[in-house]
């Protein structure tokens, strides 16, 4: 049997290395990323503010494959064929080459069994002005946080001749995810500074999709801290009144240009704001796989949502807010129209959005896509292949393992500074991450594992867990009993 997996991020490399050590040498494992390196994308904070360099949150992929027995193709998948074609009955993907020794060549890789795990397209091009190529910063890649650490610098040496600097940081489009990547980034910022005694000159201002601070695109929670519960609202609106930063919520960015942000309230105002140095996250989309039958009709809508994210075992049915149910969302990730298709991470389309949606008068949704970065793409990366084990062992289409983000919890870490005595870090668990209020009436969510604390140890541990999976990463002794 040929497994093939679309993607070499964390719910694709994790898919791989499961199904390598689960599978015999008679089966094969194929992994097709476009990217020659694997990046520990939560480090991408300190490369922006020049506490890492881009060598030190990632490494090359071919030789970790090669010693574990996967095969590795740098290529881009294009289109799907899962009834084969004309020529062979086989499914098969075909790729086209990004690698130098055979850039632009295409080639067909057949599988018995696919998991799309290609993570999101980064949409810059959603929002007019936004990127690295235009005016904005990212930190979504290790090669944009180099950058946006490039453009800090050119901030840092004006606040040090005493001219004063604007900094706007945020989310850069009205349905926009990763507000937590934002604010760590923010938070960093604004720590660097005040280390560098610059914050007075410096006006930091975080910009969000969210309805309240603290919502992350999962509706926010209440937390237990110090044994008292409390709101991520409050939460997250300490801090950062702790850092200085300002902030604009209910806030659709529709445009940028050269210093100045465009953007909508949830209350139909347009307003501008002024920057120096903006770090605005994009919105993400689907890749833009192709899938087509056997007889070359174009079957993409049935594979894909409009966004291009996979269909998977969710129910996608339109319906009111108050009718939403943990029930619709996915648990095996299974393609519904070809059973030996997964996906996996961010390249599954949610049902609907987990925070509240919202409108603006003048027709505008301004509110947070679903995260499911980091933690939840790890555990949903090895459920799918655990699956995909036991249905080749036992020669049918096994579904045992699930992993509902309805039932599912998760850990974020939002660290600011650097070193073993100067920074702080918000710890944040929940469980589930889809807040289940027929389960939990009063809270959403089990208000024992939900929990938020702030301090010195929260940041140790994120230093601790990036030598850590990026050790898991690269497959090195004992590897597979570190968790997701």
């Amino acid at each position: 049997m040929k497994v093939v997996v679309l993607g070499a991020g964390i719910s694709g490399h994790t898919a791989s290395m499961t199904l390598r050590k689960q599978l015999g040498k008679e089966h094969d494992v194929v992994v097709v990323s476009p990217a020659a390196n694997y990046q520990w994308i939560p480090s991408n904070i300190w490369v922006g503010v020049g506490r890492m360099n881009p060598e030190q949150v990632y490494f090359p992929l071919a030789p970790v494959y090669a010693r574990k027995g996967i095969q590795f193709h740098q290529a881009q998948a294009k289109v799907i064929f899962p009834e084969g074609d004309a020529k062979t009955a086989n499914p098969f993907v075909e790729v086209e080459y990004t690698d130098q020794a055979h850039l632009g060549q295409s080639a067909r890789i057949e599988y018995d069994f696919l998991i799309n795990a290609t993570g999101p397209k980064l949409n810059f091009a959603a929002t007019e002005g936004l990127g690295p190529e235009h005016f904005t910063e990212s930190v979504c890649t290790y090669h944009h946080a180099a950058r946006a650490w490039l453009k800090l610098q050119e901030v840092i040496a004006k606040l040090e001749q005493g001219i004063a600097q604007k900094i706007v940081i945020g989310t850069g489009h009205a349905m926009a995810t990763c507000q937590g990547a934002g604010f760590e980034y923010a938070l960093n910022v604004a720590f660097e500074l005040r280390k560098r005694g610059l914050d007075s000159l410096a006006e930091i201002t975080w910009i969000t999709n969210e309805y309240e601070v603290g919502d992350f695109g999962m509706g926010g929670a209440f937390v237990k801290k110090g044994g008292y519960i409390t709101s991520t609202k409050i939460f997250t609106e300490s801090i950062l009144a702790e850092y200085g930063i300002r902030w604009i919520k209910r806030a659709g960015v529709s445009k940028i240009e050269n210093r100045l942000i465009h953007y909508e309230t949830l209350d139909g105002n347009k307003q501008t704001i002024l920057f120096d140095f903006a770090m605005l996250i994009p919105s993400f989309a689907g890749v833009g796989i192709k899938g087509f039958d056997a007889h070359g009709n174009d079957i993409t809508a049935e594979l894909f949502m409009p966004n291009g994210l996979m269909r998977v075992d969710a129910d996608y049915s339109v319906k009111p807010y108050n009718e939403w149910r943990v029930e619709d969302w996915p648990s095996t990730y299974q393609c519904p129209k070809y059973s030996n298709i997964f996906a996996s991470g961010i390249a599954f389309a949610p049902p609907h959005s987990i925070s509240k949606p919202f409108e603006s008068p003048n027709g505008t949704k301004i509110f947070p896509t679903p995260p499911r970065t980091g933690m939840p793409s790890g555990v949903i990366g090895k459920v799918v292949a655990m699956n995909i084990v036991e249905s080749i062992r036992s020669g049918k289409i096994t579904l045992h393992h699930k992993a509902s983000m309805g039932k599912m919890g998760a850990a974020c870490i939002v660290s600011s500074g650097f070193g073993l005595f100067q920074g702080m870090a918000a710890t944040m668990t929940v469980s589930p991450i889809v807040p289940d209020w027929e389960k939990y009436p009063e809270w959403g969510r089990d208000i024992n594992y939900t929990v938020g604390e702030a301090g010195l140890a929260g940041h140790w541990l994120k230093h601790f867990m990036h030598y850590m999976f990026l050790y898991k990463a690269k497959g090195k002794l004992g590897w597979s009993f570190i968790p997701e």
